[in-house]
Parts: structure tokens; sequence; C-alpha cells
């Protein structure tokens, strides 16, 4: 490496770990190490470790919940920034508007905004995730999704520099934006609608018990594999192409739904990106339709 590591190590201590197993920090339970994993202790760390390893032109990847991605068992080179709690604050701007932490979990600002009277996030309650991948991805279900709600984000990019962003200069589609990718999302204004908690309550949990109907849960998964594409789910392409029980090794994909691939115990991430691929091959050959990603895959191929 050509980084000083020591250096680093003794700058940032506790909060770098060089070869950091990732598999930990995924949903899937899957992924090799970490090349250097940073979890800051705040903006200005995070903008002090930015400034110390931006000269040697290290590739940075943040990760949220893990809840939606794949990382590859080679691990990832580079760095892997990882934002912890001191960034999953929340707080009540105005009766219909909360300020959130990049880290704080989608359900626990459906919560918050529910005990504070606050309706239209009650489908948040039904992402697994953080809302800073929420906004990346746009995340969405049930016919919501974040940039209904969504005012401003405060981003730092690889050089340290800090910005806010309005929802305005973002172009949003199904399920992407068009943020650089050399953006850290530190903090989310979102704006809801005013309500009764008893309302909100009853939204909520319809929701959830739709979600705990329809898809699988206490499993090893990235949600939902491919996006829907044209009004066509997904699931339906899947399963009319006769792919629904396809497997490789133990990578499996879900009977509850079959857009929700799995590892069923010892899979690799190779096994389940082979499954994605054989089953993208299949429903394109067997429909004509490109099946696009709405995991995101990082890491490098062996």
């Amino acid at each position: 490496m050509n980084l000083k590591i020591d250096h680093l190590k003794k700058k940032f201590g506790k909060n770098l770990i060089i070869n950091e197993n990732l598999s930990k920090y995924s949903w899937f339970n899957l992924g090799g190490p970490a090349e250097i994993f940073f979890r800051p202790e705040n903006k200005d760390q995070l903008v002090n470790f930015l400034n110390e390893i931006n000269e040697n032109n290290y590739k940075i990847h943040v990760l949220g919940a893990g809840s939606n991605t794949l990382i590859r068992d080679s691990g990832v080179r580079g760095v892997v920034i990882k934002l912890g709690s001191k960034f999953s604050d929340i707080k009540l701007l105005t009766k219909d508007t909360i300020e959130v932490g990049a880290a704080i979990l989608d359900r626990k600002v459906s919560d918050f905004a529910k005990n504070n009277n606050i309706g239209s996030m009650e489908f948040l309650s039904c992402i697994p995730g953080s809302i800073g991948g929420a906004v990346i991805m746009n995340s969405g279900c049930y016919g919501a999704d974040i940039s209904e709600i969504l005012l401003s984000i405060k981003v730092i990019d690889d050089k340290g520099k800090e910005k806010e962003i309005k929802n305005d200069e973002i172009e949003f589609t199904y399920r992407g934006t068009d943020l650089p990718r050399n953006y850290i999302i530190l903090s989310a204004i979102l704006k809801g609608s005013i309500s009764k908690t008893q309302l909100i309550a009853k939204k909520q949990e319809e929701l959830i018990q739709k979600k705990k109907d329809s898809q699988p849960s206490q499993i090893k998964t990235g949600g939902s594999t491919f996006k829907n594409i044209n009004e066509k789910k997904a699931w339906v392409l899947i399963k009319e192409a006769g792919c629904d029980k396809f497997f490789v090794g133990d990578a499996k994909i879900s009977e509850k739904h079959c857009n929700f691939f799995i590892n069923n115990g010892t899979a690799k991430a190779s096994d389940i990106e082979k499954l994605i691929n054989k089953v993208k091959k299949e429903v394109q050959h067997k429909t004509g339709i490109n099946l696009e990603l709405e995991i995101k895959i990082i890491g490098d191929e062996i």
C-alpha cells in the first residue's frame, strides 16, 4: 500500500480498521475484507480523513445498512466508509418537517414521524436500510418514494467540501438519482403532512402487514434483486420465464417472493451473482426484457 497506514492508524485509532471483514455488515452475510474500513466519529473527523487519503487516489465506497448490497468474496479495494451512530440524529424542525442523519434507519424515521403526528412517511417503515441509501436509490414502496418527501440533503464530496442540495436540483428516477458517486450524504430534511397518530399508526401497520404477507423475512437476503420494468413486476417476469426454482450452490430464490435471492446458509457471494446472471439471461431469452439490478454489487471480480 502506498498509504502511510501506521500514520492513519495512529491518527484515527479504533475508527480505522485494515482488512475488516465486510460480511458482518451485509444482510447477505457475505463478502470479503475492506482494504481500509473507516467509521468516522463525527463530520470533522470524516473531513480530516478525506483530506488525508485524497492525494492517494483511493476509490471510496460508502456502506449504508448493507440491506441492498452484495459484497464480492474478494472484498473491496480502497476505502469503505460506514457512517456510525453519530450520524443518526433526528430532530423536529417544524410541525411537519424533520432533519435526519444519513445513517438513521428508515423505520426509525417513520416511527418518529408517527409519534410527532407527521404522515406521508409511513412507507419508510417497510424499507430496510438507512436514509442516506434511500435518497441515493430513491427508495420507495406501495406507491410512494423518498423524492416526494425530500426537501434537501447535506453532502460532503471526496475533497471534504460540504454543500446543500435541494430536491429540484436532483434528478430522481425509478430506484435511482443522478447524484455524483463522490458525494457522501450527511443528512436530509424531510417534509410530511400533519395527521393524527392513530391514523398514521393504522396506515403503517397495514403496510407492514402487507409486506409480511408478500415478502420473506428473517433470512439472509438483499431485498428486491431486480427493478420492476415499465409496470412489469420483476417477480412476474422471473416466474413466467420459469426461473423461480433456479439455484446455484446454496444461493436460492425465495419461495415466497421470487425477486428475493437468498444465502441459504453456505452460499458465497459468487453463487448469488451467478444466480443473478443466470436468471437475467433466461428472462432476456424468454421475454426479451433486460432486467436491471436494484441491489448494488461492490468489490472486484476474482
